[in-house]
């Protein structure tokens, strides 16, 4: 999909929720992709801690091309980023701040998204070039934890990830984050290990009318 970063940053903001696709294979990452996408979900997150990881995020992109916006996950070297811009992805999440590997994205034109605690490393994390800043792990300081940070930094874009659930996800909307990135409560694996796809779909459904519902 030949699209702007501009796109992807509004896509983000308007849609909330990144679907975090950790530990599937290349044999069930299509249907998984599928099923995420009838359940209203389209902004999804391959991480990288598969050996066939870069082929997943291909044969998604391959695939849906312009009907799924893909990423790829836990990016901690320039390499990673190299090989998943070749593969496809559209942006690249990090848990830590590596201020190479931001350059190395947003010299590839690809959206920036580090991973920070601390509100130090926050605003690091922002002056480095990054498009968004991911809060994590989020859940282990909780909602407040977001307006709190963003008091004093309140023009940085936070995403709130880890720990992020259908029943508070809102919540770290209302104090500020721009959205979400969700991982196993979202996209289950032991649902997509039974085949049950379906129920996939209406679970990412349930993220989506909450959204909704504000």
């Amino acid at each position: 999909m030949n699209i702007d970063n501009d796109y992807i940053i509004n896509a983000i903001c308007e849609n909330k929720i990144i679907a975090i696709i950790r530990g599937i294979g290349k044999e069930k990452i299509l249907k998984t992709a599928e099923a995420l996408l009838k359940g209203g979900l389209n902004i999804m997150e391959v991480t990288l801690n598969r050996d066939d990881a870069f082929d997943c995020i291909k044969l998604v992109e391959s695939e849906f091309q312009n009907r799924v916006i893909i990423g790829a996950g836990t990016v901690l070297t320039q390499e990673q980023v190299e090989k998943s811009y070749d593969a496809g992805a559209k942006f690249i999440v990090s848990p830590n701040i590596d201020e190479q590997v931001i350059a190395a994205a947003k010299k590839a034109n690809m959206v920036s998204i580090p991973g920070a605690l601390t509100p130090s490393e926050i605003y690091r994390a922002h002056v480095s070039g990054a498009d968004f800043v991911k809060v994590f792990p989020a859940g282990s300081l909780g909602p407040e934890y977001i307006k709190a940070v963003l008091a004093p930094l309140q023009n940085i874009p936070l995403l709130a990830v880890g720990g992020v659930d259908l029943n508070n996800m809102n919540e770290y909307l209302h104090m500020g984050a721009v959205g979400v990135g969700i991982g196993g409560n979202l996209v289950s694996k032991s649902l997509i290990n039974a085949g049950e796809f379906d129920r996939l779909s209406e679970l990412a459904g349930l993220y989506v009318e909450k959204i909704k519902e504000g």
